[in-house]
């Protein structure tokens, strides 16, 4: 399981890299299109209940994601003015709580209920409803919607004008960095229910809790357009790291009060989530969007990868407790950087 999970990481890390030259090739609108179509597909492939389904299936996926995700990343950018990112983006995220709540609770409900056809059919129909909902205001003259122009720039030379640019950089470790909290807080929050012998039933309510909180990023919205992104994400990101150094202290001997730590963790990381994309939407050059973007996305490729990788060896030597610990040391350094190096008129 993690060798598939490793090489579908990787191929979609590939896929993502070369998306600037499929949207140059096929215009955005197609490659948002096809992006649904895969999330459908992949639904397809996952009812077949086979491994080579699997594979196909999230293949399909990853390829779907990214896909969406870089599209709309620029339509986002080139429509939304830069005074307006924080609120736009704080209310996305406040909405999609919807989605992340209610979308595994419907899925488990069909699969129990349905069985497989309905679960993955429900996947294929919200795809389809979203698509055909992209093409109702493209097929109405909404102006919103166009096809990009992008360079054609080899992928491996959209990285190097990538990290050679600090902002960018800068807004990639702070992508990274909260990234990262949701990868362990997934993971490892429900894991550590468990070890602890709290139940499978405390582990999922640990989840839910924490996708439910994303509404506070209408909150956290206001906060930065208050007092400004740079200030709001710092105190967020050392708010997050003493959250998760006490869930780590606390450890085992008090389970539930962990996983109190690391729901006030999850309250700070939706700060980023709501904030943190406004460092790269008003630090890329707008002749560069298509490539920027997909280089940007890679954090989310990496901290899928890098977190268990490093957790791996340093459970070796230490308990459970000590992954939140790690975590802990990552935002505070991220913290740092954020504090020392984001522009004050963010």
């Amino acid at each position: 399981v993690s060798i598939l999970y490793t090489i579908v990481a990787l191929l979609g890390l590939s896929v993502t890299l070369f998306m600037p030259m499929l949207i140059r090739r096929f215009a955005r609108r197609w490659v948002y299109t096809a992006g649904a179509c895969l999330l459908a597909i992949g639904s397809l492939f996952f009812v077949t209940h086979t491994l080579a389904g699997q594979v196909a299936g999230m293949l399909c996926r990853v390829m779907g994601a990214s896909a969406l995700s870089i599209t709309l990343n620029l339509y986002i950018m080139d429509h939304i003015r830069k005074t307006d990112f924080m609120q736009a983006e704080s209310l996305r995220m406040a909405w999609s709580m919807f989605a992340w709540t209610g979308g595994p609770t419907l899925g488990i409900f069909l699969y129990a209920h349905f069985g497989i056809w309905a679960a993955h059919g429900a996947v294929a129909v919200f795809a389809v409803a979203l698509l055909a909902l992209f093409w109702f205001y493209r097929l109405g003259d909404n102006q919103s919607i166009q096809p990009g122009k992008t360079r054609p720039v080899n992928p491996l030379a959209n990285i190097g004008r990538f990290v050679a640019q600090p902002r960018l950089r800068l807004a990639w470790l702070i992508a990274f960095g909260r990234s990262c909290f949701w990868t362990t807080f997934f993971v490892y929050g429900p894991l550590f229910m468990v070890i602890t012998g709290q139940g499978d039933i405390a582990g999922g309510l640990l989840v839910s809790a924490g996708n439910a909180l994303l509404f506070m990023a209408i909150f956290w919205g206001k906060a930065g357009k208050r007092f400004g992104g740079r200030r709001t994400m710092t105190f967020a990101y050392f708010a997050m790291s003493v959250m998760l150094l006490a869930a780590g202290t606390v450890g085992a001997t008090a389970p539930l009060v962990t996983g109190a730590f690391l729901l006030g963790g999850a309250f700070f990381t939706i700060a980023l989530d709501a904030l943190g994309s406004t460092a790269f939407m008003r630090s890329v050059r707008s002749y560069e969007r298509a490539q920027m973007a997909a280089v940007y996305r890679t954090y989310l490729d990496f901290s899928e990868l890098t977190p268990p990788l490093v957790y791996s060896v340093v459970l070796i030597f230490f308990g459970l407790g000590s992954v939140f610990v790690t975590l802990s040391l990552l935002a505070a350094v991220c913290g740092f950087v954020t504090w020392r190096y984001l522009p004050k008129s963010l």
